[in-house]
């Protein structure tokens, strides 16, 4: 009777896990209402580790990465309420060609999915950290791809679309002035 329950659970568990598998972009379009300003998406390699926090969930999407970035980045495109700020590892800019053939050809295809949003760059252990860190307060959607070149994960932090950051700047001294 256990081996039942157990290839039953390993049969849910595998239909649960092909099912994310192709339905990602579904999945993003019914999270994205949900989230706002400090929720993150990560379109990850396929090395990128299952991190264990209740905030995080991990999807697999079974295909290449950059048909993962190109969706995720139309429909960001296409949301009034957040915009992405783009992470990169630090790491991926000291690859070299030789030792990863392709990894010239990656850096340029992410370049052009960006849509112009210039990346922040910090070392793969401090990003993973931001993660664990914000994960304990806001949601984090991770997108596990095929992709196999290290140090290729895109970390997209969600901000405010309507509401930008020198608006806020200008809003905090007038409420400081306004307290003096």
């Amino acid at each position: 009777m256990q081996s039942v329950l157990a290839a039953l659970l390993l049969f849910s568990t595998a239909m649960t896990l092909s099912a994310a598998s192709s339905n990602w972009q579904q999945i993003v379009q019914e999270r994205l209402p949900e989230y706002g300003h400090r929720n993150w998406i990560v379109i990850a390699d396929s090395a990128y580790p299952a991190q264990s926090k209740p905030g995080i969930e991990t999807i697999l999407a079974n295909t290449d990465q950059m048909t993962v970035l190109r969706g995720v980045m139309n429909i960001l495109s296409h949301a009034k309420h957040v915009t992405p700020i783009v992470y990169l590892d630090q790491e991926l800019q000291f690859l070299d060609e030789k030792e990863l053939p392709g990894i010239d050809v990656y850096r340029n295809q992410v370049d052009a999915l960006l849509m112009g949003k210039p990346p922040q760059r910090l070392l793969h252990e401090q990003i993973i950290a931001k993660l664990d860190e914000v994960s304990q307060t806001f949601r984090v959607l991770i997108i596990k791809t095929n992709m196999t070149l290290p140090y290729t994960s895109v970390f997209l932090q969600l901000d405010c679309a309507y509401w930008r950051p020198d608006a806020e700047k200008r809003l905090r001294e007038r409420m400081a002035k306004a307290q003096k």
